[in-house]
């Protein structure tokens, strides 16, 4: 803002009057600015300040020398902002020379004509300018590109615009400046950002972040609708609450428990129970399933990797399940199926706790309690050398055997109205009932798929049924498992001739591999839906499809 000079006082090096004019003359003016040249030892004399002792403030700006100062006086009104700003902030003069010099926000300011009336020194050093070298010149013939002059002369500010300036690009805003009389007087032009490549790296942080926060929200979503504890686990028989009196006793114990039990039967259900009835439950429970992890994946993903371990390695490292389930539970699903090498890996870990990452020297400690489960026969495995003897004893301290369904079948009705109405809840539909006849229906059939393969048939059978209770006509796509459960009974009748046994076993292995190939077919290779129509795990239909692929010696072509 433009303001009248309304006096001049001099003093030399010693204090003396040399000149005086206007308000310079006032002997009480004239002796305050003759006690701030004497007290400059003391305090720093500024170079702009206001003073407001006066009936009439007034903004007085000091240029000093070797042989003296010259105090400029102005005057300005009571409401004056900037005589506020300057009589209430001692670091004043640093403040706005911070704004006129901060490289980050350099500055050019234009007089209504568009004339240069003032360059930052870094914008004088990018251009190539000796200092005060641009003052006078209109602003277009210093500064390609800019619009800074179309700024002043609207009165329109331009925020956030792109400019290239000797092929740089730079984030710049043009902001009109107003007097008291809402008259343009000036434009000050300002680089916000050192380029674009800023905002994209801002946006990118952002995106980052919102995804992470998407994340976290879906994690809170679903650990407050799925509340892993004994609540959770349904059913009302004898096996189901042994089994939670069985949890409730070794859930405080810090030893390792193993889950037994065939697939579909709840296990990692019943290690979540233990953890949250454990006195870790406040710590992660970290779920690893051995039979899904790659084989060349395996080490790393447990014991994680040294940057640079290997080819696409992050180049941070990565911590591995160990050293994220510290002072929390592990639990290793589908345990029986983990590369030998690695058991006796785990074995040491088991024992003292001490690891390495991969393509690390250095040992590490991990503090979890360590919950085990699988649906493999374990006599079998040891005794063909497929899983270690030592590394059972080690994870079997307590073991905990899941019911399958048809040991508990009195739970079906139960167990059918929770997945109705937690199907009903995810899809937003109207909860449907289940007939008696339908109840009895289920309790007729033996499950080989347990819980997993009850809960796919009720809700298959949801979808299909058009009106509002299920009956026994809306579970027709169980016939192929009931298939697989009539020739797996005939099996099981016929080991009762000890010299049928390999003889059994071999036409169990081809009914179950012709109506895997069957379904494999029908779903077109969709692994999910041949899994839940068999009622068996992905993990075992992986394996599966490997052995028949390799007994056959053909492909399975993935549709």
């Amino acid at each position: 803002m433009k303001r009248e000079t309304k006096g001049i006082f001099v003093l030399d090096e010693e204090g003396q009057t040399r000149f005086a004019s206007g308000l310079g003359k006032d002997v009480f003016v004239a002796r305050s600015l003759a006690a701030a040249w004497r007290n400059r030892g003391r305090v720093p004399l500024r170079r702009l300040w206001a003073m407001t002792d006066l009936e009439q403030p007034l903004t007085i700006a000091a240029v000093h020398n070797t042989d003296g100062v010259c105090f400029l006086i102005f005057e300005a009104g009571e409401s004056d902002d900037l005589n506020e700003f300057l009589a209430s902030v001692d670091s004043a003069e640093d403040i706005l020379r911070h704004f006129i010099t901060d490289p980050y926000r350099a500055m050019v300011v234009v007089d209504p004509g568009g004339k240069i009336a003032y360059m930052s020194p870094v914008h004088e050093r990018f251009f190539g300018l000796k200092h005060g070298e641009a003052i006078g010149r209109h602003v277009t013939e210093v500064i390609e590109n800019t619009r800074l002059h179309e700024c002043v002369a609207s009165g329109k500010a331009q925020v956030a615009q792109l400019l290239e300036m000797k092929g740089v690009t730079r984030i710049v805003s043009r902001i009109p400046i107003f007097d008291r009389n809402e008259r343009v007087v000036a434009a000050i032009g300002q680089v916000m950002f050192k380029g674009p490549e800023v905002i994209s790296q801002m946006t990118e942080e952002l995106t980052r972040v919102k995804k992470e926060l998407d994340f976290y929200r879906r994690e809170l979503s679903g650990i407050r609708n799925r509340k892993y504890g004994l609540d959770q686990m349904v059913g009302n028989s004898e096996a189901v609450r042994r089994l939670k009196e069985d949890i409730i006793r070794v859930a405080p114990l810090d030893v390792p428990v193993l889950l037994a039990g065939e697939s579909g039967t709840g296990k990692e259900l019943v290690a979540h129970a233990i953890h949250m009835l454990s006195p870790r439950n406040d710590k992660p429970l970290v779920v690893v399933n051995s039979a899904a992890m790659p084989a060349n994946l395996v080490e790393s993903e447990l014991f994680g990797y040294e940057a640079g371990a290997f080819t696409g390695a992050d180049k941070k490292g990565r911590k591995g399940k160990f050293e994220a389930a510290d002072t929390g539970s592990l639990f290793l699903d589908e345990i029986g199926d983990m590369p030998l090498d690695i058991q006796v890996k785990l074995l040491r870990v088991l024992q003292d706790g001490l690891f390495e990452r991969v393509g690390g020297d250095k040992a590490r400690q991990s503090d979890f309690r360590l919950i085990s489960a699988s649906n493999r026969d374990f006599g079998a495995m040891i005794a063909e050398s497929t899983f270690r003897l030592d590394l059972f004893y080690r994870i079997s301290a307590v073991t905990l055997r899941l019911p399958p369904l048809r040991d508990r079948l009195e739970d079906i009705p139960e167990l059918a109205s929770t997945f109705l109405e937690a199907f009903a809840h995810r899809q937003g539909l109207q909860k449907k009932g289940i007939t008696d006849a339908a109840i009895r229906f289920l309790q007729s059939r033996a499950w080989p798929g347990n819980i997993r393969q009850l809960q796919h048939a009720i809700e298959r059978a949801a979808i299909f049924c058009d009106g509002p209770a299920l009956g026994i006509e809306s579970f027709g796509s169980l016939e192929s498992a009931e298939s697989l459960l009539e020739r797996g009974n005939a099996a099981r009748t016929m080991r009762r001739d000890p010299s049928n046994v390999s003889d059994v076993r071999d036409a169990k292995d081809r009914v179950e591999s012709d109506l895997i190939m069957e379904a494999m077919v029908r779903t077109r290779g969709n692994k999910k839906r041949v899994a839940e129509e068999l009622g068996i795990s992905r993990s075992y239909l992986y394996k599966r499809l490997k052995e028949i692929s390799a007994k056959r010696g053909d492909v399975i072509i993935e549709l």
